[in-house]
């Protein structure tokens, strides 16, 4: 049967959203109708009343989920519809279902399944027994099995035919939708998740040392620890179970949720026959049918949970540093740092383009220190080099004295230096695109040009490289592969729209996230501007070859033509909206030329006046802004850190220093601060700031510069400790254990297990005080995942 749920999805992400209908319903028919996100937020506002791009992901997304189960919901009611077994009632309850758990439970009693013991069961004629003994506990189990012996069905005796009974009972109460979700509640609020190390793997796991005897509530354990216990268990060195009962006497074998199950089915013991034989079923019901499937999706939805949040922070992450400000069109020299490999070296021109390359070796074992400042010399005399990008990997700090020194003795250069990160310049340099890009270049060279062009403009080369490459995620092998995908691709897409691209420069890698685009026609757009020369106007743009009037919709407003003869394809103004242009000039009688930039003319205007039936207000005030600032960069302004001089390994660092240092990671728990030795440290959301924050991004964002103090240095297991709070004598930040207080918040329709006794919980509790307590797992978590340089 048919089943529209349309109108339902609209009116559930508009409450979601808190926004009206008519915008979801717009954004939903342009999303459908193939605009992408970045353009329906900059240019589609009417139509959505101005839904922003953040707006217009969750929606997007929450669609794509919402529609799957709509699908669902359809082959669901068609299959339970042919068995004959539909009613008004249970389509009501399917149709009505909001996420996919409730309507997978809905499902179950009629799902189609291998054969069960309880099918046999059933087949063998022993579902009336079932049914006797369930409904009069008065009754004997032992007299009344007897009845159903039938050795010709396969039940051999009284012992047989309840075992069948019991089969037919368990699988009815386990496939029970009231049921599973009355436990399910109490265990998303009261079980723990439980993890200990394997024996005989304490030595092979020690980097999982905090949860080799681990336990804290399922709805409190963070994203982080989560995925380190999953990942624990799947390398065989961690055993992770379900605990649903925390509180539980270590001589009681007793569940609450049998209780649960005895109160949802009514059962009341009393000393009757049947007794005996019920209870049975009901501990059989959890322990054999219940309980693995709860431990499954319970864990299937904190790990879900865990890498929605993981995904979410590498995706913050890569757009602060996809967003990151930009050298400018500056010569630049790239330094991928080595030792006896070499440091290998490239010069690119202001528009990127190589110019230069060598190899130089000024360290162990070859020394070539002087030589090699005398290459690097006539190279930044020769090409008029402005700005030297040194990587940050092997041979890093080593390199920066040796430009330092460059620096000192050659001043009339008037240089500057800048560490970079180097994360995925390897994964460049071997690259198809590399091989296009840099054809006949050796391999180990091309790493030397990316690091010198990402100091240039690092949105425009780090699309380049796979972004699970670039180091800024958490965990982010551990997590859903397609889903981290899906989810950089979004935040690449929203960042080069966000800053525009110039046609003529761009290459391939960059044009084909722009909106509309894709990597075949990024290809021929270069390809015609090879063949063809740049492009002198965007409407030049629909000659490319499959570049049809749609995708030149699409991406017209964010392509750049620079000093082509329309100043306005140098804006962000889309060509459909030149006519509005066209009427300020009529009506200022100002040229195009003389009104861009001319903010006394145009802090005058009033956008209503210029608003027609095809251009409302918002796009209008969008267009004056333009004009006003045309092909403005939305990036911060260009900065470097300055490393400290003789702090170069682990241990150069004492407590107490107080250090320069570039963000190179945010994570749930703090940030990593990269201070030029090797080994970033962790700054814990705790040591950020004297006020209480639920999110480090409110303080700091990757590629920030920031000043720390360090206070602990544990050179062994490679962990630097620092702080932000840079007036703070207080002590080594503490590290206590997990909290796992046994306290038991359960709460059910019925009255829950009584608490044992109190004197039973010797564990410690942790503090609420930032900077102490607070540090937990977390902290030795991070360090654990500090990223090797």
């Amino acid at each position: 049967m048919p089943y529209q749920g349309s109108c339902m999805i609209i009116e559930k992400i508009a409450s979601e959203l808190n926004v009206e209908q008519k915008q979801v319903n717009a954004a939903v028919e342009l999303l459908d109708g193939g605009a992408t996100v970045p353009f329906i937020a900059r240019y589609r506002k009417e139509a959505t009343f101005g839904l922003d791009d953040a707006q217009l992901r969750t929606l997007e997304q929450r669609l794509g989920y919402l529609r799957e189960m709509q699908e669902r919901k359809v082959v669901i009611l068609k299959s339970i519809d042919e068995q004959g077994k539909l009613t008004p009632e249970l389509s009501h309850k399917i149709q009505a279902s909001e996420n996919k758990t409730e309507l997978e439970d809905l499902y179950l009693p009629f799902k189609p399944k291998r054969r069960t013991k309880g099918q046999i069961a059933i087949e063998a004629g022993l579902e009336p027994l079932a049914d006797t003994l369930f409904a009069n506990q008065q009754l004997d189990p032992q007299e009344e099995g007897e009845k159903f012996v039938n050795p010709e069905a396969g039940v051999a005796d009284a012992k047989a035919a309840l075992d069948g009974a019991k089969y037919i009972l368990m699988e009815r109460f386990s496939e029970d939708a009231a049921l599973l979700q009355k436990i399910r509640r109490y265990l998303q609020q009261n079980a723990h998740i439980r993890s200990t190390v394997v024996n005989g793997k304490e030595k092979e796991a020690a980097k999982y040392s905090d949860y080799f005897a681990h336990s804290e509530k399922i709805n409190k354990v963070p994203s982080h620890r989560a995925l380190a216990m999953f990942r624990g268990r799947n390398e065989g060195l961690l055993q992770v179970n379900l605990d649903a009962d925390p509180q539980r006497e270590e001589n009681d074998r007793s569940a609450y949720c049998e209780t649960i199950i005895r109160d949802h089915l009514d059962l009341q013991f009393s000393g009757q026959p049947a007794d005996a034989w019920l209870t049975t079923v009901v501990q059989w019901t959890w322990k054999v049918k219940i309980q693995l499937h709860m431990e499954s999706e319970l864990f299937g939805a904190i790990r879900e949970q865990a890498e929605e949040e993981a995904i979410g922070v590498f995706a913050r992450n890569l757009n602060d540093l996809l967003m990151a400000a930009p050298a400018g069109a500056k010569v630049t020299m790239g330094l991928d740092p080595g030792l006896r490999t070499g440091v290998k070296v490239a010069v690119v021109d202001t528009t990127g383009k190589v110019v230069a390359t060598n190899t130089i070796f000024p360290h162990v074992p070859q020394n070539q220190w002087d030589k090699s400042l005398r290459t690097l010399a006539n190279l930044c005399k020769q090409h008029k080099v402005q700005l030297i990008s040194i990587g940050n990997g092997t041979g890093s700090r080593e390199t920066d004295k040796l430009v330092a020194e460059l620096i000192k003795s050659a001043p009339e250069l008037n240089l500057r230096k800048i560490v970079v990160s180097e994360a995925g310049a390897s994964v460049y340099s071997a690259s198809e695109l590399a091989s296009q890009e840099l054809p006949g270049m050796d391999v180990s060279l091309r790493g030397a040009v990316s690091i010198a062009r990402r100091l240039q403009d690092p949105l425009a080369e780090l699309v380049k490289i796979e972004p699970k490459a670039i180091g800024v995620g958490q965990y982010q092998h551990d997590v859903s592969q397609s889903n981290l995908g899906k989810s950089l691709e979004h935040v690449i897409e929203d960042c080069v729209n966000a800053v525009g691209v110039d046609v003529n420069t761009a290459s391939p890698a960059l044009l084909s996230h722009v909106s509309g685009l894709n990597r075949t026609l990024a290809q021929n757009i270069v390809m015609f501007r090879d063949q063809h020369g740049a492009f002198n106007q965007r409407k030049d743009l629909l000659k490319v070859e499959r570049l049809g009037p749609k995708a030149y919709e699409q991406a017209a407003g964010f392509l750049r033509i620079v000093n082509g003869s329309n100043p306005l394809d140098a804006s962000a103004v889309h060509p459909e909206a030149y006519p509005v242009v066209n009427d300020i000039v009529d009506k200022t009688a100002c040229a195009v030329n003389d009104l861009i930039g001319n903010k006394d003319i145009l802090k005058t205007l009033s956008p209503e006046t210029y608003t027609n039936d095809n251009f409302g207000l918002p796009t209008v005030t969008d267009i004056i802004a333009e004009l006003e600032k045309p092909g403005r960069d939305p990036r911060p302004e260009f900065k470097t850190a300055a490393f400290k001089e003789g702090v170069e390994k682990i241990s150069d660092l004492k407590e107490g220093m107080i250090l320069e240092g570039v963000v190179s990671n945010v994570a749930n728990f703090g940030a990593f601060v990269d201070v030029g030795v090797h080994q970033d440290g962790l700054v814990h959301i705790s040591a950020m700031t004297n006020k209480f924050i639920s999110d480090p991004r409110e303080v700091v964002k990757a590629g920030d510069i920031v000043k720390v103090k360090v206070i602990e240095v544990d050179e062994q297991r490679k962990r630097i400790a620092f702080t932000m709070k840079l007036d703070d004598n207080s002590a080594k930040p503490h590290r206590p254990r997990e909290n796992s207080s046994r306290t038991d918040n359960r709460s059910s329709n019925k009255s829950p297990r009584p608490a044992k006794s109190q004197g039973r919980d010797n564990t410690r509790k942790q503090s609420s005080a930032p900077g102490n307590a607070a540090m937990g797992n977390a902290f030795a978590d991070a360090f654990a995942k500090a990223k090797q340089k």
